[in-house]
């Protein structure tokens, strides 16, 4: 009963992160209307807390491996409350920038943790697949999260959409506190011993691919409001409901990556990245019309929705096997490589909306894929 439990909460912090997250894109064009900022600028939110993330995660992860985890664990979660309750309250775009940068800043080491916990209480059999409904905490974010937060804030404001999180964080703090296991044991090592990790050839093309596949994804994610509605067409009351069918099918995506890392493991990743490749190279064409275009929305997202979990599940056997000192720093690294991708993806759509049109940025993403498909037959190659 302890372990479902403890599995919930989990599931629920990675939902609460992903809301914090991916909510800003579903209120990116209500931020720019508060504020009288143009939707490039106020999309560097996105960029911005990004980087942040992938820069932070890492150094705290490693300065906070030698320091109690449940300690730390919940130190974080108030920081995040913090940040969180700031960007509700905030009264101008440099209050938001800063408090968006709080919380991305401790964003990646609560998420490490938490998938550490993870690899504790599961038993070894049930670990690839539990690390993949934790991960499908994320995807259910963009279904339930980010139309909740869009509906809070067509009928209220975008601030009371993160005051909703912050009333969440506040919850979800005290479940941690009673049922995360305290003094666990770790594996302490130097700075020097952890990052030896990286230096894996399998660590090494795993993070490729998946900052390259994140990168593809938020080519056009950053902007998928503006594709629903003035690409595709569609209304704002179908608005909600359209990000949550996209929303399933990451749901959908996160369950097949745990059968298919417990059966495969990451030999089916060339197929993966190839997919993606041929369905950005798809998207330009399918916008043409609001059926098809929204139909290849569903299909790409229910295939990025597997990588996520396959090579997380990837670092963990190899840091387990190979470098035990490193495993917090191997369980950060998902959330690493997707947030340097998601800076890359958004960054370069900031730059293309200039030059392309919005429906054009599926061959922006296109190049990425290239670069994941590449790395996808190059690990499995290492792997045999």
């Amino acid at each position: 009963m302890k372990y479902r439990l403890q599995s919930i909460v989990f599931v629920l912090v990675a939902f609460l992160l992903g809301c914090n997250e991916f909510m800003v894109v579903g209120v990116i064009s209500n931020i720019a209307k508060s504020y009288h900022a143009s939707l490039s600028t106020v999309g560097l939110l996105v960029t911005m807390f990004a980087l942040t993330y992938a820069i932070c995660t890492p150094v705290l992860t490693t300065i906070t491996a030698k320091y109690d985890r449940f300690k730390v664990l919940m130190t974080l979660m108030v920081v995040f409350l913090v940040g969180n309750t700031l960007t509700a309250c905030s009264p101008n775009l440099l209050c938001l920038f800063a408090s968006r940068i709080i919380t991305a800043a401790v964003a990646g080491a609560i998420i490490s943790l938490v998938l550490v916990y993870v690899s504790i209480i599961a038993p070894i059999q049930k670990r690839s697949m539990l690390v993949a409904t934790v991960f499908s905490g994320f995807s259910t974010a963009t279904i339930i999260g980010v139309p909740i937060g869009t509906t809070i804030s067509t009928a209220f404001s975008w601030h009371a959409s993160f005051a909703f999180i912050s009333i969440l964080t506040l919850i979800i703090t005290i479940f941690l506190f009673f049922l995360v296991p305290r003094n666990t044991k770790q594996a302490k090592g130097s700075i020097m011993h952890q990052l030896q990790l990286l230096r894996d050839p399998r660590i090494f093309l795993g993070i490729v691919i998946m900052v390259a596949l994140m990168s593809a994804e938020y080519t056009f994610y950053t902007y998928i409001r503006p594709i629903i509605t003035d690409v595709l067409h569609y209304s704002t009351t179908q608005l909600n409901l359209l990000l949550g069918l996209v929303g399933i099918m990451f749901i959908i995506g996160n369950t097949c990556a745990g059968t298919i890392s417990g059966r495969y493991g990451t030999s089916k990743m060339p197929l993966i990245s190839g997919a993606c490749l041929l369905l950005l190279l798809l998207m330009g064409l399918s916008f043409t019309n609001a059926f098809t275009g929204i139909i290849l929305l569903c299909v790409i997202c229910l295939v990025l929705g597997m990588p996520g979990s396959i090579l997380q599940v990837m670092f963990l056997n190899v840091a387990d096997r190979n470098y035990p000192e490193a495993m917090n720093l191997a369980f950060s690294l998902n959330p690493i490589c997707t947030n340097i991708g998601v800076t890359v993806g958004s960054f370069t759509a900031s730059v293309s909306v200039n030059f392309l049109a919005i429906g054009e940025v599926g061959y922006i993403g296109a190049i990425f894929a290239i670069i994941s498909t590449i790395g996808s037959v190059l690990l499995i190659r290492h792997d045999k």
